[in-house]
């Protein structure tokens, strides 16, 4: 999973100046000049070109995820010679990419299509460039029944799909099979709510004979995604006005008592030396599992090929884990999705776009893609795949992550957050908890702190789109 690096997410202060930006660009003359508008042509425009129509895709992969990613646009343009061309742009980390989208927008040149992470949704829908997923699917009466269902909740705002589900992942709980078996625990049935990863630790953790642990029971960092993950397992709102789904959030929830509770219980886990504290670098967090120092972990799907080629033990994977055992369950999504500008292109590249995107969605496609990177296979399908059900029996334990999807439950909450500064909130609440696990700050406070923090922010930038 291509992560926002800690502490450069994108800040509200630029993300404020950049909608300002694309609603100048929006009004007036417009942005571009293409003649293109926000609804989807029919396959009738690519009929009698006289060359191909060429699409400029800005992505945000890079390393072997890039080289799958050009593998597969490869595939197209020789499947589609003539006709449509795509050119693949590396743009940097999701928050770069979405910098240079929102420069372009000011400059009238936005490229054909543009992979844009999942924080960045509500500004991509107020800077009213793209053309909605949907429509899309209504001209073509495209049929969406093997798109996962979840992908479809989070990327879906006031009834209609604005973006495609591509890049996704979710987060599991890993665990080290060899020390669980060590330990005289099953390692096919982990535990699943904070009481049981606590009961389990107490067994997992090892101290040598001078008393100083040298194997904690769990560890895992202080990342603001976790947070949503346990309120939409706890079937708890992260925003307002129906996570943002009504209306325009006005405020975050994560000072709710769930929360609360979730950050004691690290503080106690902590302070009884059965958790190692490690802090909100990501990397640590991986590293600490690696390296055998945590039993337990909480990552992306997007960490399995690594956790595994990177141990020393045996990694064995369950869900994400519930605060409660009575908790309902549920899971939101990471990753990017798909949009296609519609302001400044024609409809030729508009449609030649669509057409790149409803090849990415195959299951042939799929099958390449989630075999090659990790990434969930977004058309079900491509599980089935050759290449898809090799990585299978390699990895079994992905496995995990598509029942967990599978068994979530579709709602308001699951569907996550709606919010044009999503990417300050989750900063905020990773600030709040960790003041709790290194200050004399209760968590309640430090929580409640946080949340408050986040108001001005969410003012400001409402403010910047009221019309």
């Amino acid at each position: 999973m291509t992560r926002i690096p800690r502490r450069r997410g994108v800040r509200a202060a630029a993300l404020l100046a950049g909608l300002g930006l694309a609603l100048s660009a929006c009004s007036g003359d417009g942005g571009g000049g293409g003649g293109g508008d926000l609804t989807a042509p029919g396959p009738e425009v690519l009929d009698d070109l006289d060359e191909a129509v060429q699409v400029e895709f800005w992505h945000s992969m890079d390393a072997t995820n890039g080289q799958v990613l050009d593998g597969l646009i490869d595939d197209f343009n020789a499947q589609n010679e003539g006709r449509v061309q795509v050119t693949g742009s590396f743009q940097g980390q999701y928050d770069e990419a979405l910098a240079s989208h929102r420069a372009a927008i000011q400059q009238g040149d936005t490229a054909e299509m543009i992979m844009i992470f999942d924080l960045g949704t509500q500004f991509m829908i107020d800077s009213a460039q793209t053309v909605p997923a949907q429509s899309f699917l209504d001209v073509d009466d495209y049929d969406t029944s093997s798109i996962e269902d979840a992908l479809l909740n989070y990327f879906t705002v006031g009834g209609e799909l604005r973006s495609f589900p591509f890049n996704n992942s979710t987060p599991l709980m890993y665990v080290n099979r060899d020390a669980f078996e060590e330990a005289g625990l099953d390692p096919d049935a982990p535990p699943t709510d904070l009481a049981g990863i606590r009961e389990a630790a107490e067994e997992l953790t090892v101290r040598d004979d001078d008393g100083t642990v040298v194997q904690y029971g769990f560890g895992a960092s202080v990342y603001g995604w976790f947070i949503e993950q346990f309120m939409a397992r706890s079937a708890v709102p992260y925003c307002d006005a129906s996570n943002g789904r009504d209306g325009r959030a006005s405020e975050v929830l994560f000072d709710d008592p769930k929360i609360v509770e979730l950050v004691e219980w690290w503080d106690q886990m902590i302070e009884d030396e059965l958790a190692v504290q490690i802090g909100r670098n990501t990397d640590d967090g991986q590293a600490a599992f690696t390296s055998g120092r945590a039993a337990m972990t909480l990552e992306s799907t997007g960490s399995l090929g690594g956790f595994i080629e990177q141990s020393d033990f045996e990694v064995g994977a369950g869900y994400f884990p519930l605060v409660s055992a009575d908790d309902p369950g549920g899971s939101i999504i990471g990753g990017a999705s798909l949009w296609i500008n519609g302001e400044g292109h024609t409809p030729e590249e508009i449609r030649g776009s669509w057409e790149f995107v409803q090849f990415l969605l195959t299951p042939e496609s799929q099958s390449v893609w989630h075999a090659g990177t990790g990434y969930l296979a977004v058309n079900t399908e491509g599980y089935d795949g050759p290449e898809a059900s090799e990585r299978a029996e390699e990895f079994p334990q992905f496995s995990v992550a598509a029942a967990q999807l599978a068994d979530s439950e579709i709602n308001e909450n699951t569907a996550g957050c709606m919010m044009g500064v999503m990417s300050e909130a989750r900063v905020a609440a990773e600030e709040g908890w960790e003041t709790a696990l290194t200050s004399d700050t209760s968590a309640e406070q430090a929580m409640a702190d946080a949340a408050e923090g986040v108001s001005r922010t969410i003012g400001e930038y409402n403010a910047s789109v009221e019309d």
